[in-house]
């Protein structure tokens, strides 16, 4: 009987030492697949280069290495696991430094973008064209920070064509069926949506709307 318990408790340990490795592998191939995206991203922009049209339909590619802090475990598993579907750099890469948030913006908000960054609502402002752009993630990955945001915060999106900063200007919860947040604009302006409450168990009944508007601009040189 001794014997038995010893076999079956010799499994079990041997069982979770190859669990941990697992994750250990994942967790650090995830980071490097991520470095690596975010490299060849600035590495095109340095060279003044912009996606090819084949490109710009799938938008694919990985953020660096995201705070995991305040998402929940389906998030970072599905995550990893978008990595895995699609390589390409994204587009742009959006940043609020006040919440510590970097985050690639691919073009559409199917399920795979989404769970490997933000996503361009399609029917929206183009990346560096005028007018309303907006961006939606989920609220238990990259956006839930959003809770924290403020009125004034800066919001910072880097683009192949250079960089544009924007400030916070609004913070509304509407019903999922109030398109009006997304309403073109005449000015530049960067729309965050996101499903609210941010811990909600189950589908959310409201979306958390962030609005910033651009104050300046910089082109890259080419």
């Amino acid at each position: 009987m001794k014997s038995a318990f010893r076999i079956l408790e010799s499994g079990f340990l041997t069982l979770g030492v190859i669990l941990l490795a697992t994750f250990v592998f994942l967790r650090a191939w995830g980071g490097h697949q991520s470095e690596a995206g975010i490299q060849a991203f600035e590495e095109a922009v340095a060279a003044g280069s912009a996606p090819s049209t084949q490109q710009s339909e799938s938008q694919r590619g990985f953020a660096s290495e995201p705070d995991y802090t305040l998402w929940s475990s389906k998030r970072i598993s599905d995550y990893h696991a978008s990595n895995a579907q699609r390589d390409d750099p994204p587009l742009a890469i959006l940043s609020i430094d006040e919440l510590d948030l970097k985050v690639p913006v691919y073009n559409g908000t199917d399920e795979i973008n989404l769970n490997r960054g933000a996503g361009r609502i399609i029917g929206t402002a183009r990346i560096d064209a005028p007018g309303n752009l907006g961006i939606a993630a989920h609220r238990d990955g990259f956006f839930r920070v959003l809770k924290d945001v403020e009125l004034g915060d800066t919001l910072e999106l880097q683009t192949h064509q250079g960089e544009k900063e924007f400030v916070v200007s609004s913070i509304t919860i509407v019903d999922p069926t109030d398109v009006s947040v997304l309403a073109p604009t005449d000015q530049p302006t960067v729309t965050l949506v996101t499903c609210y409450p941010f811990y909600f168990v189950g589908h959310a009944p409201k979306r958390y709307i962030v609005k910033a508007e651009l104050v300046s601009e910089q082109v890259n040189k080419s």
